[in-house]
């Protein structure tokens, strides 16, 4: 028997129709903030990623899934690991900066070689929000605060906490990378291993290291904060600010960092400790120079290529959504969603007619979702009406014909009406709850 591939699962329709209202919930939050949605290809150039994520980043190294396609010579494609790369691409491909600065979102799957578990797969899905054009920091607290009034519509706000930290400009975190390697480089026999191995590729990530002993070493070592331009830290204290008069609290954690190249000064995390371990449910911050990055792979081979390319301020985030719904589960679980409000049974000699009015019901209403079993027995087809979940069946019979009605079951209560053949047209007889 062919089963899923594993990390790759199916998402059956009652878990189905959970996405559907959560994803309705989080796209009218973006509408309100007046963000506009944008379709982007789960496959691109495995060079994007590189450039854009970082050739040291884990993603880059272990777990994106890549091959070559048939053209001559072959292309280097890679499934995308993360959308903001391939939305800055869109971006800089048809020119989406010229006048009004682009402020977009995106939903989807992402796909990373990992060990699958709980809340985490192989293939996952994120809906992603990047904002271009502005290097004020009410950018980055309009992200945070959206965010924050998702949760409210979720009934989770008080169920999440979040984590702000600043990374400064690249040279600051440079200049901090380096005094963070001189003090674990004669600590390093006691690193965990993983943060052994980071130490000479993408030592930041060492700050964020699971491993209690790892941490207890970091207690006395240089601090990114001290590292900051007034500038900088000027701008994160604006970010603060903003927060604090939209009543949003916050934790600063000073080892909260991105495992993603690209990022520079506000970085944030929403995190929870309802799913066991804390988890981070959503993540994102201030990207300015990727733009500029990116554009310059086009030019490498022009007159110019010594030259920078010029950049645009970009602040997004991304959460997941399979972990967002485990949380929602847990806390607030949403209400048990039918197939269908109305079932429409027909007699087998009268199905014809059941047919025609089961079709003028969806156009008369549709904000009714009217289902059909095949034309069976009255019997059999009431047994699908008991299972179907609905909360009205409508039968018809050759006698409902001759008298113009149709009979309703409520079937919560199994009580049964003769009423006339128009009475489910007017919304206010049975209103979709």
């Amino acid at each position: 028997m062919i089963k899923a591939i594993k990390g790759f699962n199916d998402i059956l329709p009652e878990q189905a129709a959970k996405w559907l209202q959560l994803e309705a919930v989080l796209a009218n939050v973006l509408a309100r903030y007046g963000y506009e949605h944008i379709r982007l290809p789960i496959v691109e150039q495995t060079d994007l990623f590189a450039r854009a994520i970082g050739g040291a980043t884990d993603i880059v190294e272990k777990e994106m899934y890549s091959f070559a396609d048939k053209s001559e010579p072959p292309t280097p494609l890679t499934l995308r690991p993360e959308g903001t790369a391939g939305a800055v691409r869109a971006v800089i491909e048809h020119n989406l900066l010229r006048g009004d600065t682009p402020k977009l979102w995106y939903i989807g799957p992402m796909f990373r070689y990992e060990r699958p578990q709980k809340g985490r797969y192989r293939q996952f899905h994120q809906i992603g929000v990047e904002s271009f054009g502005s290097a004020l920091p009410d950018a980055d607290s309009e992200l945070i605060a959206m965010t924050h009034l998702m949760w409210q519509e979720l009934g989770l706000k008080d169920e999440m906490r979040l984590q702000l930290n600043s990374l400064g400009e690249i040279d600051e975190r440079y200049a901090y990378r380096d005094a963070l390697v001189a003090y674990l480089t004669d600590k390093q026999d006691q690193l965990d291993e993983d943060s052994k191995r980071r130490l000479s590729t993408n030592p930041l990530r060492i700050l964020d290291s699971k491993e209690a002993s790892t941490q207890a070493l970091l207690a006395d070592a240089p601090k990114l904060a001290d590292f900051l331009g007034a500038e900088t830290k000027a701008h994160f204290e604006q970010v603060q600010a903003y927060l604090t008069t939209l009543g949003i609290d916050y934790d600063i954690n000073p080892h909260l960092v991105r495992g993603l190249d690209y990022y520079n000064k506000t970085v944030f995390e929403w995190v929870t400790d309802k799913l066991g371990s804390q988890a981070t449910v959503c993540a994102g911050g201030r990207y300015d120079g990727l733009v500029g990055q990116l554009k310059s792979m086009d030019t490498r081979e022009s007159k110019d290529d010594k030259l920078p390319a010029k950049s645009e301020p970009a602040v997004g985030f991304a959460m997941g959504l399979e972990r967002l719904l485990l949380l929602i589960d847990a806390v607030n679980p949403m209400p048990p969603m039918s197939a269908c409000d109305v079932f429409v049974v027909a007699h087998p000699e009268v199905y014809s007619s059941g047919i025609s009015y089961a079709q003028n019901l969806r156009h008369t209403r549709p904000d009714l979702r009217v289902k059909m079993a095949s034309a069976t027995s009255m019997k059999a087809q009431m047994k699908k009406a008991d299972k179907s979940g609905a909360a009205l069946t409508v039968i018809i019979a050759q006698q409902e014909l001759d008298d113009n009605t149709i009979s309703i079951k409520h079937m919560q209560t199994g009580e049964q009406q003769s009423v006339a053949q128009d009475w489910l047209a007017t919304a206010e007889n049975f209103t979709r709850l």
